[in-house]
């Protein structure tokens, strides 16, 4: 936008008026939303999280109180999804397991990526670090990741059940163990755009002046590094939420009387020609977070990409 403005000499000067520029996250945005399976994805899993924070306010059966009398009911009016072998409700089950579920998820990813993001920052800038990192690196994603878990359970569980009580103790261990070998993946991606926004010629400028390393991190190279660990989240919650109900399955996740998806899951296996439902409910739960959490980083992986971008 321009005026024209005639000074006293009669000369005509022009002004230019900067607008001001639209910012890049309007078109991330603009790119995710043309990604109509990540848009889908992103409102089923906005649902599903008001879903189990609102629901349990609305329903209000608690979860664990048993009723012996409707043991094993199938849907009704009072039992939309029927209830389990002690009479609990099922609805009331799901709403509480999905809390448990999302929470183990989100807070395993930020640990997981923290811990990624880290290792590779530290290994693609730091080139005495490089090797030393990304061959520790190297020997988690060797080894076998399910033995492991389930040893380190066993080692552990009672101990921070004793130091943190019974389902603080559980959600730290369980949390902690999925966050610890879930991050070798996040690492090597960062390592990567590290590396090659190391010759990038603003780095190079930001160097020359003397800019000193953890400030060259922390304000040139972690903001340019956002985009891959951002589509790294969200991946990483569907990959907690899939271990942790494996973990449940197996019967060395949460307790019986601290349901998860998983545990729901596994405490319904043996009652599956009795109560179908009670498997499909759960199992159903959990594929659908889980593809709509993929969909998400899809869209997300198109949108940061500014190659992609605008067209």
């Amino acid at each position: 936008m321009t005026d024209l403005n005639t000074n006293p000499i009669g000369e005509i000067e022009r002004i230019t008026v900067s607008e001001n520029p639209r910012s890049q996250w309007w078109d991330v945005w603009a790119q995710f939303k043309t990604h109509k399976g990540a848009v889908l994805g992103m409102t089923f899993f906005v649902l599903i999280i008001l879903l189990v924070l609102i629901g349990p306010y609305i329903w209000t059966l608690a979860p664990d109180r048993p009723d012996l009398l409707a043991r094993n009911k199938g849907p009704s009016m009072g039992h939309p999804l029927g209830t389990d072998q002690l009479g609990r409700d099922s609805l009331a089950q799901m709403l509480a397991g999905g809390r448990i579920s999302l929470a183990v998820g989100v807070v395993a990813m930020t640990l997981s990526l923290v811990v990624g993001s880290l290792v590779g920052v530290l290994a693609g800038y730091f080139k005495r670090l490089d090797g030393m990192l990304m061959r520790f690196t190297d020997l988690f994603l060797a080894l076998p990741l399910l033995p492991l878990l389930l040893v380190i359970i066993m080692l552990f569980r009672d101990t921070l059940r004793a130091a943190f009580g019974l389902e603080a103790g559980i959600f730290i261990l369980i949390v902690f163990v999925i966050g610890i070998t879930s991050w070798m993946q996040t690492a090597r991606i960062v390592r990567g755009d590290v590396l090659a926004l190391k010759e990038q010629e603003f780095v190079l400028a930001a160097r020359s002046i003397g800019t000193p390393p953890w400030r060259m991190i922390m304000r040139h190279i972690l903001p340019n590094v956002m985009s891959p660990i951002m589509v790294s989240a969200t991946l990483g919650i569907a990959n907690a939420i899939i271990t942790e109900s494996a973990l449940s399955f197996l019967g060395l996740g949460f307790p019986s009387d601290f349901p998860t998806w998983g545990r729901l899951l596994f405490d319904s296996t043996n009652f599956m020609t009795l109560s179908p439902e009670r498997v499909i409910w759960p199992g159903l739960a959990i594929s659908l977070t889980v593809l709509s959490v993929n969909y998400m980083g899809d869209g997300l992986r198109d949108a940061l990409d500014p190659r992609i971008r605008g067209r």
